[in-house]
């Protein structure tokens, strides 16, 4: 019977890794076992990052496994999304043979993770119809079980379409390639969807692993810390293949601080305003007349194409306002994404697109008895 391990290197299966200072468990009241400093840097008034921290912080992962409702033993924690991404390209896939599948447009980072590694790339494009952006599941799994697909890419919602899948489609899609791929959903902007999280599925798919990250919702993006969901074994392995501190001791006594129940209720109550914006700022975006589409997004943000790109890109720096440019992107040349901002902010985006008003003539002024 195949396991989650079959699909890990033959060469890492094993593979021990780096045992650290912290790894060994030790416990004493003298620690000179890790060639630290004995002494404070004077700029580290809490003595905070004299030692090295722990490389998985218990605290800190029994509070984001309650997060996301699942046993500690699933998550592996790390230096935000990218990193969980890089190793599990590392991890699965021999260089050169064993491919990485994604739905461009996408996040870019799986495919620079895939060069990286000399893994090949396997794009299957998301399908445009007049509801928005979607995947072709039946696609993806032809192409990965014909080509050799080790890790298949799904981000729901999809940055930059904004879509979401139905976690029933996606355990489809996980059967069908059971014991051939490990199909991993990429949640970053759950909080802000509507879409039940794929973290349901875990326990009955094997082949299943889900991205989570305190960057967005809970606006940790500074701290770095990312999060990956799976089946235990397939974290175990991860650990051994990760650096050996991968949190620093203030990000994650932040992050302990961010889920506390008040940070959590702020956070709660944020997003909703957040997808009252979302809304708000979709039609008001869709009326603009130099507007061709706005998508319907599940995100904190909203993709939006214009009859000239170049030039709203260009008013909206005018008026101080950066936005993420996707005219690079596949399919996407007259396309600009626009994060949902404080309902400030966000008045900000319209004013600069909306068209100038014509300025009055003195005659029609002094005609209309307006004084000139």
């Amino acid at each position: 019977m195949s396991t989650v391990l079959d699909l890990v290197r033959p060469d890492l299966r094993d593979f021990a890794g780096y045992g650290s200072a912290r790894s060994e468990r030790l416990q004493g009241r003298i620690w000179l076992n890790a060639n630290e400093s004995a002494w404070r840097n004077p700029a580290d008034a809490a003595d905070a990052c004299r030692r090295y921290p722990e490389p998985q912080p218990p605290a800190l992962i029994d509070a984001l496994a309650r997060l996301y409702g699942c046993a500690p033993e699933r998550l592996l924690v790390g230096r935000g999304s990218d990193e969980a991404i890089d190793l599990l390209v590392r991890a699965l896939c021999v260089p050169g043979r064993d491919a990485v599948l994604a739905t461009p447009p996408v996040f870019g980072m799986y495919a620079v993770c895939a060069r990286l590694q000399g893994a090949p790339l396997l794009e299957v494009p998301l399908r445009e119809d007049d509801i928005g952006f979607d995947v072709d599941l039946d696609a993806i799994g032809t192409a990965a079980l014909e080509r050799g697909a080790r890790i298949v890419f799904l981000c729901s919602p999809s940055n930059p379409t904004g879509g979401a899948i139905a976690p029933a489609r996606v355990a489809a899609l996980a059967r069908r390639l059971l014991g051939r791929a490990l199909v991993v959903v990429d949640e970053a902007y759950a909080e802000y969807s509507s879409m039940p999280s794929a973290t349901g599925l875990l326990p009955a798919m094997p082949n299943l692993a889900v991205l989570r990250t305190l960057s967005k919702a809970h606006a940790l993006a500074g701290a770095r810390i990312g999060v990956l969901l799976g089946d235990p074994a397939l974290i175990a392995v991860l650990r051994r293949c990760q650096a050996p501190y991968p949190v620093p001791a203030p990000c994650a006594a932040l992050a302990l601080e961010g889920l506390s129940p008040p940070a959590q209720q702020a956070t709660a109550e944020r997003v909703a305003l957040v997808r009252r914006e979302r809304g708000r700022m979709a039609a008001a975006l869709a009326a603009l007349p130099c507007v061709r589409r706005a998508y319907p997004s599940q995100g904190n943000f909203l993709l939006v194409r214009f009859q000239d790109a170049d030039t709203a890109f260009g008013k909206l720096l005018a008026a101080g306002v950066v936005v993420r440019d996707q005219r690079a992107a596949p399919a996407l040349a007259d396309a600009l994404r626009i994060t949902i901002g404080s309902p400030g902010q966000n008045d900000a985006v319209l004013a600069a697109l909306r068209p100038a008003r014509p300025a009055a003539s003195a005659g029609g002024a002094a005609a209309a008895g307006v004084r000139t």
